[in-house]
């Protein structure tokens, strides 16, 4: 077999139908929707519409629960920060940030900052300065001459409206 052999099977791919092509095509004139009304007509959306009747989706109770103040923290396990020391993705004996994680492509996402675990063996001294860490991780990281700091991270949200605030505050005292 070549690469210019290649090809699919017999069947797997089907084209499309072109509707509206003439009587010989089976899908002239009407295009297989049928006469008149308003699914005949183009750009209609009425998929959930029950013809006035209370669709089924809002009829359904409401499930769950999504909280709006949570922090979203991108949490790091101590095992993954010592496979990048040993890949030498890390250099041993730093002082490790959320933009340090980051770089080492350790911590995803996290707007407001990072959470250290204390998942899977860790063996290197190293310093951590994170907006949270569990007892176990700092315990992990202490016993072997390591410090973790837990430094408090505003959140994005709380700096543009604190931002606002102070904006709309200069122009009160400005006209006062």
């Amino acid at each position: 077999m070549k690469l210019n052999e290649l090809r699919d099977n017999d069947g797997a791919r089907k084209g499309r139908m072109r509707v509206g092509r003439g009587i010989g095509s089976g899908k002239g004139k009407t295009a297989g929707r049928g006469q008149k009304g308003q699914k005949s007509r183009e750009g209609v959306s009425i998929k959930g519409f029950e013809g006035g009747q209370m669709p089924l989706h809002m009829r359904l109770p409401k499930r769950g629960f999504n909280n709006i103040f949570a922090k979203d923290y991108a949490e790091v396990n101590l095992g993954a920060i010592q496979k990048a020391v040993e890949a030498g993705k890390i250099a041993a004996g730093a002082t490790l940030d959320h933009a340090a994680l980051q770089a080492a492509g350790l911590a995803r996402g996290g707007k407001d900052g990072v959470r250290l675990l204390a998942k899977g063996a860790f063996s290197t001294k190293l310093s951590f300065t994170v907006a949270g860490a569990s007892k176990g991780a700092i315990e992990a990281v202490e016993k072997l001459g390591g410090t973790v700091e837990v430094i408090h991270v505003v959140p994005r949200a709380e700096k543009a409206a604190a931002k606002k605030n102070s904006v709309r505050d200069a122009k009160r005292a400005k006209q006062a």
